[in-house]
């Protein structure tokens, strides 16, 4: 059966009839071409709810891109050998042991502030204590205890600020408790780590001699653990690019006779 004409009265009156081929589209554009320019410009120039839409859509993708990022940046402990897993293991375990001792520690005292037997005097005894506390963690005090000894030897002046202070995030993050370098510095929250305009490392604007000491009150095994980790303090001095040694000594008492006077406040005060 023939197709019927494009032109016919009674196609024109039911509407545009599809085009089935390219060939008919084509034609269709040549009888009618600013029909499909119009209808082409509607395309180009969407409305504003197809705006809102396409924002929509952009930020959800946005979300989902962030999000996918986030979860790869996150530690792959896959990739990390069996000694480190087992060495992460232990530090965990170790400062779980402490939280609990210090929990256990804070429900005994509780219990005899309660039961009303010579409170006054627990009072004294456990503030006395956090006292003490404070005073060590402050750095204002000496302390003494179990720990180990790390002299670094760099013959070539390459260990950096940045190395001696991840050096000390390692020795905390495995529970240092006191540190002090070089037997005259003592290692407190406001401490930090510089180099001086000749190049020479400093902490707390003071030079550093080689070889470096540091003296570190905690568990030994943990410490020492924490200093021999894959990309510790050990692996980055004894490599190639820095060429030196680094010893470790356990004491069963280490003291540290370095303290620290802190400066007074300008700004901050009790709330």
């Amino acid at each position: 059966m023939p197709e019927p004409d494009a032109d016919s009265p009674a196609l024109r009156a039911a509407g545009p009839v599809p085009a089935r081929s390219a060939a008919g589209v084509a034609r269709r554009v040549a009888q009618d071409p600013v029909g499909w320019r119009e209808l082409l410009g509607d395309f180009l120039k969407p409305g504003r709810a197809q705006v809102i839409f396409a924002a929509i859509l952009l930020i959800c993708g946005l979300a989902v891109a962030m999000q996918v990022r986030s979860q790869n940046s996150e530690t792959d402990y896959s990739t990390l050998r069996r000694a480190d897993l087992v060495q992460l293991l232990d530090d965990l375990t170790a400062q779980s042991r402490r939280l609990e001792a210090e929990i256990a520690n804070l429900e005994a005292t509780q219990r005899q502030l309660q039961s009303g037997v010579d409170s006054e005097q627990v009072a004294r005894e456990e503030a006395q204590r956090r006292l003490d506390v404070l005073a060590i963690l402050g750095g204002t005090a000496p302390a003494e205890g179990p720990g180990v000894r790390i002299t670094i030897a760099d013959p070539q002046q390459k260990v950096t600020a940045e190395l001696l202070l991840n050096t000390v995030e390692e020795m905390r993050d495995a529970g240092a408790e006191v540190i002090a370098i070089n037997g005259t510095i003592r290692v407190v929250a406001s401490t930090w780590f510089g180099s001086g305009a000749d190049g020479s490392l400093q902490v707390n604007g003071e030079p550093i001699t080689r070889p470096i000491t540091m003296e570190v009150i905690g568990d030994p095994h943990a410490l020492t653990e924490a200093a021999q980790f894959s990309g510790g303090v050990v692996s980055e001095v004894e490599g190639s690019r820095i060429g030196g040694t680094v010893d470790i000594s356990t004491e069963n008492v280490l003291t540290i006779t370095a303290v620290v006077t802190p400066p007074a406040n300008r700004f901050a005060k009790p709330a």
